[in-house]
């Protein structure tokens, strides 16, 4: 079993994708990413109220907005083309497209004619991004070079059985790359080569990945790479340690929330069993805070008299969740108890 393997089994065994929302969320995520790359700067939480509520962020533009509402749009629909197994095809990406860029795209009039990115149509014009001046493919092998990606990738789809992950994995990397080498439309290759990587890995079963926007350099920088040496290893090597190292970060997110989890269910066990009043374990938690503190700091930072102060600090002795290390003047304070939440 392959590290990537084992890292899956356990997220998978610790119930990680079974949480409450758990999909959508993730594809949140995803998607706040994705147009993060690509300059937006909505957040997760922004996204999210954007979506469940419709309440747009003053901070943000409106065509930031609007990015990321088209590309849930499209990856809403992407996924019910992965659970159909649909083909695909040059259609079938044009219409994704054509999602992505609804309210974003553009009009364009070329000497080969007219098109538009807003409707999906593949570009008739040339295009050089971020590479240094170097053009990608002229428009005109566009569509010719994007059928061998379609049925590179249906090949591929009909041979892979859904036990071997890293093939799924692999090939929608492979998936990713082609796409955007060929770049077969004015904007949005990123977001649609995103996509089918995730539709790829949706359709078998997989955890979908995500390209996290703190990664950007890395993540174009192992693309160019690839580019320039016409082979897509140093990408696909990228894409499968960043999935790696995503996975893991997610699997100790979840084991520090579960402690917590078990830290305040263990918390409010005592305090039920022990029957703490407000001010015993506001007093408990600003001991605790400060191992130091005199009595008199204490009703200060409390705000209640000294009287209540002194009678649950006795309180706390006598349960046992309070002792004073030496004198009362140079000594200091023992909690044996976590804080209460």
């Amino acid at each position: 079993m392959t590290e990537l393997e084992q890292v899956l089994s356990e997220y998978i065994s610790l119930g990680i994708n079974q949480q409450l929302d758990y999909d959508k969320f993730y594809l949140y995520s995803i998607i706040t990413h994705s147009t993060a790359i690509e300059g937006s700067t909505v957040t997760e939480v922004e996204a999210q109220l954007l979506f469940d509520e419709g309440i747009t962020s003053s901070k943000r533009t409106m065509a930031e907005q609007m990015m990321n509402i088209d590309l849930k749009k499209a990856y809403e629909q992407c996924f019910e083309y992965a659970k159909n197994h649909e083909k695909i095809t040059i259609e079938l990406l044009c219409k994704l497209s054509a999602i992505v860029m609804e309210n974003t795209g553009s009009a364009y009039n070329t000497i080969a004619g007219s098109f538009s990115s807003a409707k999906g149509e593949l570009r008739l014009l040339n295009v050089s991004a971020g590479r240094g001046g170097k053009s990608y493919l002229a428009w005109q092998k566009v569509p010719e070079n994007l059928q061998k990606v379609c049925d590179y990738i249906n090949e591929q789809r009909a041979k892979i059985k859904k036990e071997d992950i890293e093939a799924i994995y692999r090939l929608s990397f492979e998936a990713h790359y082609m796409l955007v080498s060929v770049h077969p439309w004015a904007d949005g290759n990123g977001r649609m080569s995103r996509l089918l990587m995730n539709m790829i890995q949706k359709e078998f079963g997989v955890v979908p990945s995500i390209v996290k926007k703190d990664k950007r350099v890395q993540y174009i920088q192992s693309l160019e790479e690839s580019q320039e040496k016409e082979d897509s290893s140093a990408f696909i090597n990228f894409m499968f340690s960043h999935h790696l190292a995503n996975i893991k970060e997610q699997i100790i997110q979840y084991k520090q929330s579960m402690q917590n989890d078990t830290l305040n269910l263990k918390n409010d066990t005592l305090n039920d069993t022990l029957k703490l009043s407000e001010k015993e374990k506001t007093v408990l938690e600003i001991i605790k805070s400060d191992l130091n503190i005199t009595t008199d700091q204490i009703v200060q930072t409390s705000g209640f008299s000294r009287p209540t102060v002194m009678r649950a600090i006795k309180s706390l002795k006598e349960k046992k969740l309070l002792e004073r290390i030496d004198s009362k003047k140079t000594g200091s304070w023992k909690v044996n108890a976590f804080p209460f939440s």
